[in-house]
């Protein structure tokens, strides 16, 4: 058997404390996917100037493609990175749509302080059957659990669904009580990926269901709720990317006022990865395109970093509620 690290000793937290007080703060903890050193970089920094916890995501084939060991050792250079900064926010390394018990073990046992399991797919008594495994044995080494019931549509890394299901609020109370898990996915609308609504131009992508959300928060009052889905999709970056020989016509996303309103409310978790990828990859399109003999990696992913700097920035501040809240 591998040797079994202890988030703990990379410097890393777990989400229950973090979402105990964003539940009773009225904001939201920022959840934010990378795939390399610029993103994380980025992320980190970002967050140590506005002084917000963070929730660093990993998908499964993000895990592949950063290589599991040397992902350890970026997550305690984050936390040493930040520390550096003079600031002490608290850093969780979770997975991102944990696709089966083994891979929820091997992170847990490589040094994640949370992880999702996502069972969604499943048959609701499988799911819950599922889910409550891969708690028991995440509890075992004070690893946080989240859950899913109800499907988001879109594509995402591994995630892809044609269609999405509503969480039925019905449903919440037992699940979480036959599971035992530290916070909840639902589905009220958002999706996966950056073409989450298909809308005509001029018309405004279809609001989320917010009755449902509350309905949720009736069942369960005071339960961690996370919202996957939620980029914006900002517009400047598609633009940006278009401009300079992309093609992502149609491409939009959860308006900041929605995501507001719901970071006030019980949702304490929300997760953001194709933001950052459009950031990125606008950057570095306008970058190259504007100087075409350039082929130092620094100089176009150095302005792709800066640029998502300034992304999370925003979102932290004006958007999630959780510049100023590390404690």
């Amino acid at each position: 058997m591998a040797e079994v690290v202890n988030y703990k000793d990379l410097g890393l937290v777990n989400s229950r404390e973090l979402f105990r007080q964003a539940v009773s703060g009225g904001y939201a903890i920022p959840a934010y996917n990378f795939n390399n050193l610029e993103q994380l970089q980025a992320i980190i920094t970002a967050c140590a100037e506005t002084s917000s916890p963070v929730i660093l995501q990993v998908s499964k084939g993000a895990r592949s493609y950063a290589n599991e060991t040397m992902l350890r050792f970026m997550a305690m250079g984050a936390v040493r990175m930040a520390r550096e900064m003079g600031s002490e926010i608290p850093i969780v390394l979770h997975l991102d749509h944990g696709d089966s018990f083994e891979t929820c073990k091997s992170c847990i046992e490589s040094g994640f302080s949370s992880v999702m399991i996502d069972g969604s797919h499943l048959p609701y008594e499988e799911n819950v059957a599922l889910t409550r495994k891969v708690v028991e044995y995440a509890h075992q080494y004070d690893v946080t659990v989240e859950g899913e019931l109800g499907v988001l549509a879109g594509i995402e890394d591994d995630v892809v669904a044609e269609h999405s299901t509503y969480t039925q609020p019905e449903e919440v109370e037992d699940f979480v009580s036959k599971t035992g898990v530290d916070s909840l996915a639902i589905s009220i609308g958002t999706s996966h990926g950056a073409f989450k609504f298909k809308v005509k131009e001029g018309e405004e992508p279809p609001p989320l269901r917010f009755d449902i959300l509350a309905e949720c928060e009736k069942r369960i009052p005071g339960f961690p709720i996370v919202l996957h889905g939620a980029s914006s999709v900002v517009q400047e970056y598609v633009e940006l990317i278009n401009k300079y020989g992309g093609k992502m016509e149609g491409a939009v996303g959860v308006s900041e006022d929605q995501l507001r309103r719901a970071a006030a409310s019980a949702v304490c978790k929300i997760n953001i990865d194709s933001d950052g990828r459009l950031a990125v990859t606008a950057k570095i399109r306008e970058y190259l395109a504007n100087d075409p003999g350039e082929f130092d990696p620094r100089k176009y992913l150095g302005a792709a970093r800066k640029e998502l700097i300034k992304l999370i920035k925003h979102k932290n501040e004006a958007v999630l509620g959780s510049a100023g809240r590390a404690k």
